[in-house]
């Protein structure tokens, strides 16, 4: 029991980065595949990792993964994997299903099933017909691609992905993730030694989520996961991890992060959403038109944004003003670091030049590219 599979369950594109910080955390022998990175573990490890990881969207705990080309076999499998070991007699279960490339297309027909070999082995178990389902929640997810079946239960909490913080009580239209505005600040130059600007922040993902890794704050400390009431996860487990997570805290390193937005709303929000996060002495917020800017205001900085786009868009002559603007201000200072997440596809042409290395990722279900211009690094 102690020797346990997870998968840390991210964004297509983000592999790479949630892989290095779970080797940042000590993990080893992980393997990647759409999205997922599976990883060998102990039961403490539910709560580090649901604590501790930055860019990952839920931690699941993989009970089975097999080849499923027939219900009956669907059936079979899942009733043979060990559900009497984490579902608690009183636990609310419910199943959740996608099918992609497979035989077994069929979702609804999926879920059934492995539903259906849940409760059978269960009532087995604990000699019960009827299921109160007043304790515990487990959410069950079967998943197919190219007829191999992983089941695995959310250890995270279906409704509360690792993106919810706790710290966003208001947000603008269309906000970025937070797990995706960590994975972009991962994914560029910028460390706790250099300035960041977001000169379009909105309710400021971006400039919060940069100072959470500058002062090294565990993204979850601040809120509750499902798992939390399970038995197997025992309450001393998250006791210690928070215990171990906030000793790592650095309050001494000075952090300059500024972000600025046209909207004086969203510079409220976004000054508020900092006061909740702890780190509002990190971040200068402020009202400013992008397209007031006239040149950088010091070298070797990095700015990371989210332009408008999808149901943020204005205008296309005032995105392409916007692109523009980034592109003449911060793109001409060749100190600058310049990193741009957007749909528009001609984003290069209106910026002026051809970025270093383009990403591709998904912003919830908008295909978006992330646009990455290196600059000089400063002297050591």
């Amino acid at each position: 029991m102690n020797n346990i599979k997870l998968a840390a369950v991210c964004t297509f594109g983000l592999e790479a980065v949630v892989k290095r910080e779970l080797q940042n955390l000590g993990y080893e022998n992980l393997t990647t595949d759409n999205g997922w990175v599976y990883f060998d573990a102990n039961i403490e490890d539910i709560a580090k990792t649901n604590i501790n990881l930055r860019s990952a969207e839920r931690v699941m705990l993989v009970l089975g993964q097999f080849k499923a080309l027939s219900f009956e076999e669907l059936f079979n499998e899942a009733y043979d994997l060990p559900w009497e070991d984490w579902i608690s007699a009183d636990g609310k279960f419910t199943v959740k299903g996608k099918s992609v490339k497979s035989k077994l297309f069929s979702v609804p027909d999926c879920q059934s099933i492995v539903k259906k070999a849940v409760v059978k082995k269960l009532s087995e178990k604990y000699d019960i017909e009827w299921f109160s389902e007043s304790g515990a929640e487990f959410t069950i997810l079967v998943s197919i691609h190219k007829d191999i079946a992983t089941l695995s239960i959310d250890t995270t909490g279906a409704r509360e992905g690792l993106f919810k913080r706790g710290y966003r009580e208001k947000s603008t239209i269309a906000p970025l993730k937070e797990t995706m505005a960590a994975a972009l600040i991962q994914l560029s130059y910028w460390n706790k030694d250099r300035i960041l600007i977001d000169p379009m922040c909105g309710s400021g993902t971006i400039p919060i989520e940069a100072a959470l890794i500058g002062r090294n704050i565990a993204p979850g400390l601040n809120r509750t996961f499902a798992s939390e009431k399970w038995e197997k996860v025992k309450s001393e487990y998250w006791k210690n991890t928070k215990i171990e997570a906030r000793k790592k805290i650095d309050l001494e390193t000075p952090i300059k992060i500024y972000g600025y937005d046209i909207s004086k709303r969203a510079i409220a929000i976004a000054k508020q959403n900092a006061i909740e996060a702890g780190v509002e002495d990190c971040i200068e917020f402020q009202a400013k038109d992008i397209n007031t800017f006239k040149t950088t205001p010091f070298d070797y900085g990095i700015l990371i944004t989210n332009p408008p786009y999808g149901e943020r868009i204005g205008s296309v002559e005032e995105i392409s003003e916007i692109h523009k603007t980034i592109g003449k201000v911060f793109g001409r200072n060749p100190t600058w670091s310049n990193y741009i997440i957007t749909s528009i596809e001609n984003f290069e042409k209106d910026y002026g030049k051809k970025a270093d290395r383009r990403r591709k990722l998904y912003n919830g279900d908008v295909k978006v590219e992330y646009y990455q211009y290196y600059g000089q690094r400063p002297e050591q």
